[in-house]
């Protein structure tokens, strides 16, 4: 198994993308070609959960094979218990369980130990188990829902930091994940640097399209702005 070594993430990237939208990061990247970037079926597991931004940490199940999904494999040196001691402070884990709906892949010891840890949150296409103890963990956790069986019940743990999909997205370990009421949007790591310098731009753009907005303006020739709009932007910088 050929796994990755986690990198770090810039604390002032981490500040960047913690003030822009999702919205915003999918509208650059839709700009530049890249549509695949909304992990699908990933909901917070609560109301409330913080912004969450980090280095993608990547965990992967295979559909169950009855010699090998049993809870003897809990104990594996390939075990999602391994995983998480891998896992540094600040990442982001990215579990890539097909979208299986009928066994939880972390219950909250799991979760409890991430959280000590240091993880930034969990991402998956797949459900979560032991959903009053996870919650009383506090790890922020982006899920398609809860099941009571365990995760041997329907899936298998085959690798982690390995490029796995997760709710139709490619995810390489170390691309950005940013999370927020909108879902979880990856970054592709090559990409980070770019979108750094242009989403808050962005922002300020459509901030100022809002007040125009407010203030009785149509949508046709502002929103995109046309040139007209765009040199009224550029004055109201300066102001």
């Amino acid at each position: 198994m050929m796994q990755t070594k986690p990198l770090p993430l810039d604390p002032k990237i981490i500040e960047v993308l913690s003030s822009v939208t999702n919205a915003t990061l999918t509208t650059l990247m839709l700009k530049k070609g890249i549509r695949k970037v909304w992990i699908k079926g990933s909901k917070p597991i609560q109301a409330g959960q913080k912004k969450v931004v980090g280095r993608a940490f990547t965990l992967r199940f295979v559909p169950a094979r009855e010699d090998l999904a049993t809870p003897a494999a809990w104990a594996s040196p390939i075990s999602t218990r391994a995983a998480i001691e891998d896992m540094p402070a600040g990442c982001v884990a990215v579990v890539d369980a097909m979208g299986i709906q009928d066994a939880g892949i972390f219950g909250d010891i799991l979760c409890q130990r991430m959280k000590e840890r240091g993880v930034a949150g969990l991402v998956t296409d797949g459900v979560m188990r032991d959903i009053d103890g996870v919650l009383q963990t506090g790890l922020a956790v982006w899920c398609s829902g809860v099941a009571a069986p365990a995760s041997v019940t329907s899936l298998t743990f085959v690798a982690w930091q390995e490029p796995i999909a997760c709710g139709g997205v490619a995810v390489f370990p170390n691309d950005v994940i940013v999370i927020d009421n909108d879902g979880a949007v990856l970054i592709p790591a090559d990409l980070v640097d770019e979108l750094v310098q242009l989403a808050p731009e962005q922002e300020r753009l459509e901030n100022w399209i809002m007040e125009q907005v407010k203030a009785g303006a149509a949508l046709p020739g502002l929103y995109p702005p046309n040139e007209e709009n765009k040199a009224r932007y550029e004055k109201s910088k300066k102001i």
